[in-house]
């Protein structure tokens, strides 16, 4: 069996592991304990990990340089890094979402948001318009979970 095959195999089995498990393979991957995320968490960065051990890292041209990059945008301010990015999608971003048998199309637009031909300034009032309750519009077009959005 060639190494790939292995390292996939790896990365695939880690769907159908249970969280105890991931949890025990980041200990042994990282040499830490695992952090309190979510489990989709977990699955990205330990397959991120076991690629990275089978195959090698970012060449430490490319982590300087994007160490560069991080500083011209940021002054070398690690507290502007931790600073959340708008949640709003790009301009042009097509939003669809089905309710009640029915689907909705909304285009994000570069000053909020445009819906049969009409421009809103935020996807909560689309919501109410469409289900006649109050939604978060971040919710409703499922860009944030109902979890996070308490």
């Amino acid at each position: 069996m060639k190494q790939q095959d292995t390292v996939l195999a790896r990365v695939a089995a880690l769907k159908a592991t249970s969280t105890p498990k991931l949890k025990e393979q980041w200990q042994a991957l990282f040499d830490t304990p695992p952090p309190p995320y979510n489990r989709r968490f977990l699955e990205s960065r330990l397959a991120y990990r076991i690629q990275e051990l089978a195959y090698g890292g970012l060449k430490p041209e490319t982590v300087r340089r994007l160490e560069q990059l991080g500083e011209q945008l940021d002054g070398g301010i690690i507290a502007v890094r931790k600073v959340r990015g708008s949640d709003q999608p790009i301009a042009g971003t097509r939003l669809l979402r089905a309710y009640q048998g029915v689907e909705y199309t909304v285009t994000v637009m570069q000053d909020g948001y445009e819906w049969q031909g009409r421009p809103y300034k935020s996807l909560s009032a689309i919501a109410r318009a469409i289900t006649g309750t109050r939604w978060n519009g971040l919710v409703f077009f499922g860009l944030k979970n109902r979890r996070s959005a308490a």
